[in-house]
């Protein structure tokens, strides 16, 4: 298979900062799901409910997906949602993000022959570095309890490698049908968590801010996003998300991260920022073009 470099045809500034803003509104999950007082699977249910809703009002029903890369997508989807809220119910939230991301990893490897995308020593070297920077990110909060947790965790991590691969190998095509598909199957997979409390009124406006807010619009993003990058960049730029949870806490709660914390944090900032940003500097001007919406 002839290997591509996707990120030769466009400008991948508009791409970058979509992605930028997708992680920076995934990030208020940790303080949104502080609103909703019902149990985590029955949390994850009704988000996708909201944020499948919200799909299909913008847009429409999509077709079932057909080929492997919609099924695949969709599966991979459903499957993320819902393992990292089982690895943040059963082991440390520092573990269950840190499993999360190592999705690079999967991403790297199984680039090439998924997507014919060469993964480049560019592309290693920001990996280990956001997985080493990650590390001291969270070096004072990881906990090794919560066996099953961190099983979950690692899945999450797979999971979310797959669904950028797939999403990514719809570049020619539309990601969204994969994405309202996922958010229906993880709905009806939660739905008996649904009925075990009434929600209330916060819970209600919690929920809705979590499908609209943090779920449906920076998935629409992504999937614009991850058509116009390779899927290295498309999964490496999101690790910034749990970076931001302690800026959503400092503003308001007032707690101030650690100095490990702030060191790993910026390990992996110039990790995304170098790998996000060194192949359109480095690129002659002759090969640049404008970027599209269509």
């Amino acid at each position: 298979m002839a290997h591509i470099d996707s990120e030769s045809h466009a400008s991948p500034l508009r791409p970058i900062l979509a992605l930028a803003l997708t992680a920076a509104m995934w990030s208020s999950g940790g303080v949104l799901i502080k609103l909703v007082d019902l149990p985590p699977l029955a949390v994850a249910g009704l988000r996708s409910t909201v944020c499948a809703l919200l799909l299909i009002a913008l847009r429409r029903l999509p077709a079932r997906p057909r080929d492997a890369a919609q099924i695949g997508a969709a599966l991979a989807y459903a499957a993320t949602v819902i393992l990292f809220v089982l690895a943040t119910k059963l082991t440390t939230a520092a573990n269950a993000i840190l499993l999360q991301f190592t999705a690079p990893i999967y991403v790297a490897l199984l680039a090439p022959r998924i997507l014919g995308e060469r993964t480049t020593a560019l592309d290693w070297l920001a990996t280990a570095m956001v997985m080493a920077g990650m590390g001291l990110f969270f070096v004072d909060k990881l906990d090794f309890s919560g066996f099953w947790g961190n099983m979950a965790g690692l899945a999450s991590g797979v999971s979310f490698g797959f669904m950028v691969l797939f999403l990514r190998k719809q570049k020619d095509g539309s990601p969204y049908g994969s994405l309202v598909w996922g958010n229906i199957l993880a709905a009806a997979i939660c739905l008996p968590f649904c009925f075990e409390k009434a929600p209330g009124l916060s819970d209600v406006a919690g929920l809705l801010l979590l499908g609209v807010f943090q779920l449906g619009l920076p998935y629409l993003l992504y999937a614009w996003a991850v058509r116009q990058v390779s899927a290295m960049v498309a999964v490496l730029v999101p690790v910034v998300e749990p970076l931001l949870n302690p800026v959503w806490v400092y503003l308001i709660l007032g707690e101030r991260p650690g100095p490990w914390a702030m060191i790993g944090g910026a390990v992996v900032l110039i990790a995304v920022t170098g790998r996000s940003l060194l192949p359109m500097l480095l690129r002659p001007r002759s090969q640049m073009a404008p970027d599209s919406l269509g």
